[in-house]
C-alpha cells in the first residue's frame, strides 16, 4: 500500500509533466476514493505546490507563465504605442495584415479596433483576436492550435500549416533580439521562431517591431537573418553606425516619434 506522502509526490510529478490533473483519473490510478484525492490536492495547494480547479488541479508553473505574459503587456507601454502608430502608417486599405505574437501587436490591434477602414487581419495571438473581433470593418482570420499560455498565442504545427496558406501584404514580427551587426533576429523559443521565419518568407513585405532595448540583444534561437525583412520599427533613434549597417543590408530603420 502506498503511503500518503508517496502518492502526493507522484501527483506532483504528473502535474509537472502534464500541467494538470483530474480528480477522477487520479482516484482510478491510485485506487483510492475521489474524496481522498481532493484532500491530497487541498493539502498540496496549502503548501503552495499547485492550484485547485474544478475537477482537478493545475501546475503553479502555468500561473507563473500567465504572470510573465501580463508583465510583458504593461512594460514599455509608451514605446509600444509609438511603434504601433508608426506601423499603422505602413498599412493600406484592403491589405491582409499579419500580427505576430507580440505585445506590440496588441498595441497595433488597439488602433485597428477603432478604425472605420476595411482591413483584413491574420493573427495567432489571443488578445489580438479578442480586440479585433469587436470591429465589423475587419475581416479577421485566426490561426488556432495548441496554445502557448506564456505567449498568449498559438505556435504549434497545426497553426503553422494554417497560416502558411496565406500570403500577407504586410507582416509585423516581434523579436526578442535584433543584432544589426550580426545580421541576426532571435527569439526565446524555437516554435515561435519557426513561425516568425515562415511569415517573413511568405509575406510581400515584413517589418520587425521591437523596442530599442532589444537592439543589439541576442537571444536563444536565431530564426532569420535581418536582411530577410524590409525594415525595423523602433521608438528611439539608432546610432549612425548601426543605421549605416542596416542600410547596407537593405533594411530600413523607421523611427517612431
Amino acid at each position: 500500500m502506498m503511503f500518503l506522502e508517496e502518492r502526493q509526490a507522484q501527483i506532483l510529478e504528473m502535474l509537472n509533466r502534464d500541467g494538470k490533473v483530474l480528480v477522477k483519473e487520479l482516484a482510478e490510478i491510485f485506487g483510492v476514493t475521489e474524496d481522498s484525492i481532493r484532500k491530497d490536492l487541498s493539502s498540496l495547494e496549502l503548501e503552495g505546490k499547485l492550484r485547485r480547479t474544478y475537477g482537478g488541479a493545475v501546475s503553479i508553473k502555468e500561473k507563473l507563465q500567465m504572470t510573465e505574459a501580463n508583465k510583458r503587456r504593461i512594460s514599455d507601454v509608451e514605446a509600444k504605442r509609438k511603434i504601433a502608430a508608426a506601423a499603422l502608417k505602413l498599412i493600406q486599405p484592403q491589405d491582409l495584415i499579419f500580427l505576430d505574437i507580440s505585445t506590440i501587436s496588441i498595441a497595433i490591434a488597439n488602433f485597428l479596433e477603432k478604425t472605420d477602414i476595411n482591413y483584413k487581419v491574420l493573427t495567432n495571438m489571443v488578445d489580438v483576436l479578442v480586440m479585433l473581433a469587436r470591429n465589423p470593418r475587419i475581416s479577421l482570420f485566426f490561426a488556432g492550435g495548441l496554445i502557448n499560455q506564456s505567449r498568449d498565442g498559438f505556435s504549434d504545427g497545426l497553426n503553422l500549416d494554417f497560416i502558411s496558406k496565406f500570403r500577407p501584404d504586410i507582416s509585423f514580427i516581434g523579436a526578442f533580439g535584433v543584432d544589426i551587426q550580426k545580421n541576426s533576429l532571435t527569439s526565446r523559443d524555437t516554435a515561435g521562431g519557426i513561425h516568425k521565419a515562415r511569415m517573413i518568407d511568405i509575406s510581400k513585405t515584413s517589418y520587425i517591431i521591437a523596442e530599442s532595448r532589444k537592439i543589439g540583444v541576442e537571444s536563444t534561437y536565431s530564426f532569420a537573418a535581418l536582411d530577410k525583412v524590409d525594415g525595423i520599427i523602433t521608438e528611439a533613434k539608432l546610432s549612425d553606425n548601426l543605421t549605416a549597417v542596416a542600410e547596407k543590408l537593405g533594411v530600413k530603420i523607421i523611427f517612431a516619434e
